[in-house]
């Protein structure tokens, strides 16, 4: 059920390609900004480069005195060497689009191509090319830079490969988790291997700060709420036959609740400083929090319903299986405008098994089309919603 035209398609196709197989790293998109811009120009679509350092924001003129919709893709790649087999696989050693940027930003092109035709929008449409997802900071400085400014709702969405190709995942409240990583450094006393009593083993105390926190989620947390405690990273010891008198571990925190968030971060540091005084040793817990939860409200999601049934029909419209404890930074714009976030079913029969962020990750290229319709129609969707706002003011 393909509503973009042949040719349109073939396009996309071969752009997706071409930025396949040629990624770049967060905060380097200089490149892909210059396809973007290109493809862009060739609709008559005029935009600004440079945003945020290697960002892109264009415009799509619509009624005058309506907040504009917003349309973001992501673009960065990652540090991962691709082992796909693919004719258009990465030239860049170490750098693969194994998260389906490419995708999304060619979708989001595929939605300004046909935009770009239409004679009377209800609202203006922006569409925003992020660089720096990956890094979950990309979003915070486009905002800085003001690409929220006279904005009204925002959309994006995201390739998944838990559903087949030609649907839509479109649910209301908790899409992705927050990020939030923790390191708690521990300070005992060094000694002899053969002296145990003359030390407080920094390896003990963390190894029980490990099986401790694993017990927040297990015994603290409501199990219809979904959260993670992850230690990541244990670091200790010289050499076996020396106790360690310091230790580090690090780890991640991810919930889908604002509260759930911070009653976890608050349990990892009531934990690590009840260890760590129960034997003796100093601790210094440091959390640094990332992006927020990404939260769907139930009027934007009714509007990305009814794109999505536009897009490709009501039996292909699917709710979300289960709770996604990935992060994204699609989040923070959500935090200043409402707005909704979707998901793209793009499985490869035969690679089902091969995750984003997997150096063997690949998505059907119909969830091109896919994604360029349905941005077409939300845009003219939540366009309409403005406007009737914008004349009942």
């Amino acid at each position: 059920m393909r509503q973009v035209p042949q040719d349109l398609y073939d396009r996309l196709v071969a752009l997706r390609r071409e930025l396949h197989r040629y990624p770049e790293l967060s905060w380097q998109e200089t490149r892909t900004a210059g396809v973007i811009r290109l493809f862009l120009q060739s609709f008559g679509i005029q935009c600004r480069t440079n945003v945020a350092g290697t960002g892109v924001v264009a415009e799509i003129s619509g009624k005058t005195g309506v907040p504009c919709v917003v349309l973001r893709a992501d673009t960065d790649a990652l540090p991962i060497q691709e082992e796909t087999g693919l004719e258009f696989a990465s030239v860049h050693n170490g750098v693969m689009h194994a998260c389906g940027h490419d995708g999304h930003t060619t979708m989001l092109l595929g939605a300004a191509a046909l935009l770009s035709q239409e004679k009377d929008l209800p609202a203006p449409v922006r569409l925003i090319f992020q660089p720096a997802e990956e890094k979950g900071t990309g979003a915070i400085a486009m905002i800085k830079e003001g690409v929220l400014e006279g904005a009204g709702l925002i959309f994006g969405g995201h390739l998944d490969r838990h559903y087949r190709p030609g649907t839509i995942v479109v649910s209301e409240g908790p899409v992705n988790a927050s990020s939030d990583n923790f390191s708690i450094e521990i300070i005992g006393q060094g000694a002899h291997g053969a002296r145990p009593h003359e030390s407080i083993d920094a390896v003990v105390v963390g190894s029980l700060m490990i099986m401790a926190l694993q017990t927040i989620v297990s015994r603290e947390i409501d199990p219809a709420r979904p959260s993670v405690v992850s230690v990541g990273q244990f670091h200790a010891g010289t050499a076996p036959n020396v106790i360690a008198g310091q230790a580090k571990l690090e780890g991640t925190v991810r919930a889908q609740d604002p509260a759930v968030r911070r009653q976890l971060l608050n349990s990892v540091r009531r934990i690590a400083e009840s260890i760590a005084q129960l034997h003796g040793a100093k601790i210094h817990v440091a959390v640094t929090e990332g992006t927020p939860p990404l939260i769907n409200q139930p009027e934007s999601a009714n509007m990305a319903r009814r794109a999505a049934i536009e897009a490709v029909g009501e039996a292909n419209v699917l709710p979300l299986k289960t709770a996604n404890m990935g992060a994204e930074d699609f989040s923070y714009y959500l935090e200043q405008i409402p707005g909704a976030y979707v998901r793209f079913g793009s499985q490869v029969p035969g690679r089902e098994g091969y995750p984003a962020h997997s150096s063997k990750f690949d998505f059907d290229e119909e969830a091109l089309a896919v994604g360029a319709a349905y941005y077409h129609a939300i845009a003219k969707i939540a366009g309409q919603q403005l406007e009737k706002k914008a004349i009942s003011v």
